[in-house]
């Protein structure tokens, strides 16, 4: 570490019970000293046990700031394994604030974002895809991305990736030791055994890079566009999945111009629901900005759900819409189940046969149900589970999987075409590297302040 002791405020910027300053770094301790004072006044905290708490007040000079509690835990036993003193005072915003300036004056660095999981990191105690749970964790919109980020901080990814990396570095051993040595140790037939590794290898990297979507909508939520014709209830529906009236609802073709974003949790999954402009030709120029932007909106989705007004007959718009819908995750949304039914779902099914259809109304809430169980089974087949799974749950960690499972493909061809025993171990090494690059090893610096960075101050 570059030696410079850091704080910040570690909890929220809001009225509370209480604040936290958390303080990290060889000068900790010493600059607690400088401004605590116990009733007594004769407790210094450079001398206590470490984790122990104790009750005084914070000075600066002779002014008494506040009235506080401070725990004091040493060096390699804290969060950051760095003397940590963390500060819990009087939860006040203006309080909080002036306590942070009393300890910057008195020698500390004021910490950037994500800085003290950074040290941990960077100190050893924990790994990359654990610092990027913590992340996860406080970003966490739903159940199922608190426990996906539980299993990892639980170290159910590093257990997995050195599990895998491991077995590699055998391998890599044993044909470099061979080729050194080949008096002593041989290669025959060892790659019969090496081809039987590396496709075990590659069936357990697959099926964790099929799960690494999932992963990600665990954690960011399943991006939802609605799509239809104006006037064909998207925003009604909206309203109904929120439970509360979050869009615009009027009789009058066209109301929305623009996308409305709206988090909505169904079944402990959430749902980024996006309702998007009426998609039809038409003249105003603001409205073909809103159909356009729809139009970009649903080539990004993981979901669409297309609301059908099934009260008029299909025209142009609909099945331009449906074009888009093509080979994408999507359900079909009879709408307006209230009112006399023009179009069928047999009308709709000889357009696209392998999309579900389902008959709601969102007016009266009717068939809503329905289309929640859709919902979670569409994503997610079978129960979902953390005692046994692992989820890599953002693109970085996606990406370096990939390039090691296709290292290890690349292995396995080189067997079966016969190759040099030497051509194996080059692509070892690089599906050993990539996979170092998940847990934080083999790493740039850049790319960790950027990973960094995206934490909250103080954590």
């Amino acid at each position: 570490m570059e030696g410079k002791t850091i704080a910040a405020i570690a909890t929220a910027m809001s009225p509370g019970g209480i604040s936290i300053i958390r303080i990290s770094g060889d000068e900790a301790v010493l600059i607690i000293d400088k401004i605590f004072r116990s009733p007594q006044g004769k407790k210094k905290l450079s001398k206590v046990a470490s984790h122990t708490i104790h009750y005084g007040y914070i000075y600066d000079g002779e002014e008494l700031i506040d009235e506080v509690m401070v725990s004091v835990m040493r060096a390699p036993k804290s969060y950051t394994m760095e003397d940590t003193v963390e500060i819990n005072c009087h939860g006040g915003v203006l309080i909080t604030k002036k306590l942070l300036e009393v300890v910057l004056k008195h020698g500390a660095t004021m910490a950037e974002p994500g800085e003290f999981t950074k040290r941990a990191f960077l100190n050893g105690r924990i790994d990359l895809s654990k610092a990027e749970a913590v992340i996860d964790l406080i970003h966490a919109k739903n159940e199922f991305a608190i426990k996906s980020s539980m299993g990892q901080l639980r170290g159910s990814v590093s257990k997995k990736i050195a599990t895998l990396r491991d077995s590699i570095l055998d391998s890599i051993a044993f044909i470099e030791a061979a080729l050194d040595d080949p008096e002593h140790i041989s290669i025959d037939g060892y790659d019969e055994e090496l081809l039987k590794k590396v496709e075990s290898m590659i069936v357990e990297m697959e099926q964790m890079e099929d799960k690494a979507d999932n992963g990600r909508i665990l954690v960011e939520g399943i991006k939802t566009v609605i799509l239809g014709k104006p006037n064909a209830g998207k925003s009604s529906l909206l309203n109904r999945l929120a439970r509360e009236e979050r869009a615009i609802v009027t009789h009058i073709a066209g109301t929305t111009r623009d996308s409305l974003e709206e988090q909505i949790r169904i079944g402990g999954v959430s749902f980024k629901m996006i309702d998007t402009a009426g998609i039809r030709e038409t003249e105003d120029v603001v409205e073909q900005i809103g159909v356009s932007k729809a139009k970009a909106l649903a080539k990004e989705a993981d979901l669409i759900l297309y609301v059908v007004d099934s009260s008029v007959p299909l025209d142009d718009n609909d099945r331009e819409i449906i074009e888009l819908i093509t080979d994408k995750k999507a359900i079909i949304l009879l709408n307006k189940l209230d009112l006399m039914q023009i179009v069928k779902k047999e009308d709709i099914q000889v357009f696209c046969s392998n999309i579900p259809v389902l008959e709601i109304s969102a007016k009266e809430g009717i068939g809503v149900e329905a289309l929640e169980e859709t919902l979670m089974e569409l994503f997610f087949h079978e129960e979902v589970t953390f005692n046994d799974e692992v989820y890599l749950t953002n693109i970085r960690q996606k990406n370096a999987l990939s390039e090691a499972l296709n290292s290890l493909i690349m292995v396995k061809q080189s067997i079966e075409s016969g190759m040099p025993e030497d051509f194996f171990t080059i692509d070892l090494m690089s599906a050993y590297a990539q996979l170092g690059y998940i847990v934080g090893e083999e790493i740039e610096e850049d790319l960790v302040n950027r990973i960094f960075e995206k934490f909250c101050m103080g954590k």
